[in-house]
């Protein structure tokens, strides 16, 4: 593969050359501007995503658990509980489908 030279090269811009972040103070009009404010909803959201970011759904332990019986070969899989769980599922979104209707 050829490398082509025929691109104009691009010079290097110091740094220094621009101002820097600290040596700009915000005029009082621009620090109200910069102002964020939250609504009660938007605070109540942000309680509820750091109190289920704690509280795992699921069991980590028994993840790890089936994980390693899977790796070993050792992970006995019972068709008819998952049949009889897979009916129990779509029962219950066909039921929550007529409640929302």
């Amino acid at each position: 593969m050829k490398i082509d030279k025929s691109l104009p090269s691009v010079t290097t811009v110091s740094v220094s050359d621009g101002k820097r972040r600290t040596d700009i103070t915000p005029s009082p009009s621009t620090a109200q501007e910069n102002s964020v404010h939250l609504s009660p909803n938007a605070a109540k959201l942000q309680n509820i995503d750091s109190s289920s970011a704690s509280n795992s759904v699921a069991n980590t332990a028994r993840v790890q658990e089936i994980k390693q019986a899977i790796s070993e070969g050792n992970f006995k899989i019972n068709p008819e509980v998952v049949a009889d769980r897979l009916l129990e599922t779509v029962k219950e979104l066909i039921q929550s489908k007529k409640g929302a209707a």
